[in-house]
């Protein structure tokens, strides 16, 4: 039976897996988020190897995640029920992802506020 996701709330539309187990530790290797997106991965137009639009790997506080899209669930089920079956069976942290409002700081940051750049 697959781990079940956060629920949903109206302000994400991802979920993130976090590189850190409910023990507190970080999950190795340490080039794990990137594997587990390649799983997930396909060759493009330009004949290289591209991430997912759905699934991808990502940094945050120095720690390795893997951000799913919500999406992904109703597209493929498989595919989600497989990423968060990865993330139970290595007791990893699974959280809501980001949210509206800080896509919209991002937007802001990226409009060249000298805040920002600080």
């Amino acid at each position: 039976m697959p781990a079940d996701p956060p629920p949903p709330s109206p302000e994400s539309d991802e979920i993130v897996i976090r590189g850190v187990t409910t023990a507190g530790k970080v999950f190795r290797p340490s080039d794990w988020a990137e594997r587990l997106c390649g799983v997930m991965s396909a060759f493009g137009r330009e004949r290289h190897l591209e991430y997912s639009p759905y699934v991808m790997p990502i940094s945050s506080a120095g720690i390795k995640c893997v951000v799913v899209s919500r999406e992904l669930q109703e597209i493929e089920s498989m595919a989600f029920n497989f990423l968060m079956n990865f993330a139970k069976d290595n007791e990893l942290e699974v959280r809501p992802g980001r949210g509206a409002d800080r896509e919209n700081k991002g937007a802001q940051a990226a409009g060249g506020s000298a805040a920002a750049e600080e």
